[in-house]
């Protein structure tokens, strides 16, 4: 039986990666060589669809890594001499922040209830903060920081470097990428793809804190510091052998996209959040988690639960939609849903109706 992936990553394929792999396959590209006219017209235009999709200004660079994981680590040792500052909400903003502290820096945090967001205006940055970082959307709540917010840090902070988290809210998130230095994600969430990629965008000013830091003798990574990305990146290559079809798939995926047209899928993405959460607001065993409007996520959907959450899970399994379990110590207490370009108004309709029919 067919099973439907509302899994928050890594979630159900793209509904073209099957007709993609398929090509990919008869054109012998997981064989070909990464330093190949080839790879660099793959590499060529996987970049230049994604900053078509997302609208990046020129001067930003589109560089693969292994993983969204890997890029926290790389922003600290690139962008960051002593002091970096992030606004936490849930584990995996957490998570970054642990990172900088490995790293000896004088990392500083705001924290925010879970299920909520870091307020705005009640931020306490130091001007010596170079680094500023924030994540868009934090799976493991179903919060999500506005982007009006984000707008106000910047004119509060105009020379510090701001990193934003669109793990699982890019392509969706409507942002002038003008706003901050630099954004990433991975490609097994919105985008519908196998895990294994990691996508870093960074703009000029991030190349040059990295380049002062190399000056200073600072060690900022080996073969992924941003000078050694730059160089293969103008060549439409990267320092190490990459997975080639892995970049192959997003460029294709992500064209799609561009085809169907972002705010037609902006429209979708929220219509079917609507639906979902209307339905846990019907459900006499759901609520959303997270109680303000303004900050639920439209792509990562998150319900507390009055029974254990694996029943709930195994009763849509039997109906052949798979949805996530709480995250960490929510485990048994919360179910996350995506709602990722993939996932059709239909069958959203269809879970949102399995959803209901569950009772005490």
């Amino acid at each position: 039986m067919r099973k439907f992936y509302f899994t928050p990553g890594p979630s159900q394929l793209y509904y073209t990666v099957e007709e993609h792999l398929k090509n990919a396959l008869k054109e012998g590209i997981p064989s070909i060589s990464h330093r190949s006219k080839d790879y660099e017209k793959i590499h060529h235009h996987t970049v230049e669809a994604i900053r078509s999709l997302l609208a990046l200004p020129d001067d930003y660079h589109i560089f693969f890594t292994s993983s969204a994981t890997e890029i926290w680590e790389r922003t600290i040792q690139n962008m960051v001499d002593t002091e970096s500052f992030h606004l936490v909400n849930g584990a995996f903003s957490k998570r970054f922040f642990e990172i900088a502290e490995n790293y000896r820096i004088n990392a500083m945090s705001q924290v925010a209830e879970e299920g909520e967001v870091v307020e705005a205006e009640e931020l306490l940055i130091p001007e010596t903060a170079e680094l500023i970082a924030i994540t868009h959307n934090e799976t493991s709540t179903g919060a999500s920081q506005p982007v009006e917010d984000i707008k106000k840090i910047r004119k509060a902070f105009p020379d510090q470097l701001i990193s934003l988290d669109v793990v699982s809210s890019a392509p969706y998130v409507n942002l002038d990428y003008n706003l901050i230095d630099t954004a990433y994600f991975s490609v097994q969430k919105c985008f519908g793809l196998p895990a294994g990629l990691g996508v870093w965008i960074v703009n000029n000013r991030c190349l040059q804190k990295a380049q002062t830091l190399l000056n200073k003798d600072r060690v900022i990574g080996s073969y992924h510091s941003l000078p050694s990305l730059l160089e293969k990146s103008i060549k439409n290559q990267t320092p190490e052998t990459p997975n080639a079809l892995a970049v192959y798939l997003l460029g294709k995926v992500a064209t799609d996209m561009v085809d169907k047209g972002i705010e037609q899928i902006r429209r979708e993405t929220e219509y079917k959040a609507a639906v979902l959460y209307q339905a846990f607001e019907q459900s006499n065993i759901l609520k959303p988690f997270v109680a303000k409007e303004l900050h639920r996520s439209k792509t990562t959907l998150v319900a507390e639960t009055t029974i254990p959450s694996k029943e709930i899970i195994s009763k849509l399994s039997e109906k052949s939609f798979v949805v996530g379990s709480g995250y960490g110590k929510f485990k048994d207490k919360h179910i996350r849903i995506a709602n990722f370009p993939t996932h059709s108004k239909e069958h959203v309709e269809i879970l949102a109706d399995e959803l209901l029919k569950i009772k005490k």
